[in-house]
């Protein structure tokens, strides 16, 4: 049986300072037959930054993955393709698309290979001034403010650290149901804009960073201590 070169890369990119690309991702940017990627506007901005000419480019997102995946890893078994998954920044399927498409190449026998990088759990993480043994990865809290507080009380009977993520523009509100829920002189980390000229670490009682933060609008990771 001839053996395949066709493979799956999950290809880690940077989070925000460009230079944070591995040798690795671009070789294999490089050598892929297809970049799969979010947003094709996005990947094309980012490949242009990185120097690479793609040879395809395809758009793979909540709307359109449960169908474009099949399509995607029968196609590369066929013609012996290499097809590398990106997201818009960081590392792929962790809170982005991507897991579809994953568990098509798994059950059809394609090769599934991490090319890992910048991630901003990581790097988040990375910077505590204490050490964590253990934590909750609680990602994208619910919109509604009533679910939301609801979610965060229920993390707060667990006594373990919890990891939070949401958009920009909730950041406060976040912060605002955090000292609602834990109180305002319970301490967290939060790291905003990571790798980023703006980046900023605050840590200490959420009732402060509240005051400092100001409706902010920043990409963040929330640990709540």
């Amino acid at each position: 049986m001839t053996e395949t070169s066709a493979r799956l890369y999950i290809v880690a990119t940077p989070i925000g300072d460009p230079g944070d690309i591995t040798l690795r991702a671009l070789e294999t940017l490089r050598q892929a037959d297809v970049i799969v990627c979010e947003e094709q506007r996005e990947g094309a901005t980012l490949l242009k930054k990185m120097g690479i000419t793609p040879k395809e480019i395809v758009n793979l997102n909540e709307h359109n993955e449960s169908e474009k995946a099949p399509e995607l890893i029968q196609r590369a078994l066929l013609k012996n393709e290499k097809l590398a998954l990106i997201s818009d920044c960081g590392t792929p399927v962790f809170s982005d698309p991507g897991a579809a498409l994953i568990a098509q190449a798994v059950q059809l026998g394609l090769p599934v290979e991490p090319v890992p990088g910048a991630s901003s759990l990581m790097a988040a993480l990375s910077v505590l001034d204490f050490k964590l043994e253990r934590f909750i990865f609680a990602g994208f809290l619910p919109r509604i403010p009533e679910e939301r507080r609801r979610e965060l009380a229920h993390y707060r009977t667990l006594r373990i650290p919890v990891v939070v993520m949401d958009t920009p523009y909730r950041l406060y509100a976040l912060l605002q149901d955090v000292a609602a829920t834990f109180g305002k002189g319970h301490s967290i980390t939060l790291a905003a804009d990571l790798t980023q000229p703006q980046e900023k670490i605050f840590r200490g009682p959420v009732g402060e960073i509240l005051k400092q933060i100001s409706e902010k609008k920043a990409e963040f990771i929330l640990i709540i201590h």
